[in-house]
């Protein structure tokens, strides 16, 4: 079993963030929102492998699936007036 806690940690180890939120109750499947400048000019799907990089092996064996949503942070701040 995994924390949520631990995948935040590991990521903003290993990526410069402004917001990392994780979430995840049952130990293997999580979901989150990462936060970065360094997504700025990338496709999403180089956004996710950027993430899942500072996981390593992490993913696909102690860590099951992580459902991710990824913005830049003017992104972000739009993201956030709508709710």
């Amino acid at each position: 079993m995994f924390q949520a806690s631990e995948i935040q940690r590991l990521i903003e180890q290993g990526l410069p963030c402004e917001t990392v939120i994780i979430e995840g109750e049952d130990g293997v499947h999580f979901s989150g929102i990462v936060v970065s400048a360094a997504f700025e000019g990338k496709q999403r799907v180089r956004q996710h492998q950027a993430v899942y990089a500072t996981l390593g092996k992490l993913m696909g064996n102690e860590i099951h699936a992580l459902q991710l949503q990824t913005y830049t942070p003017a992104q972000w701040a739009e993201f956030q007036k709508t709710i």
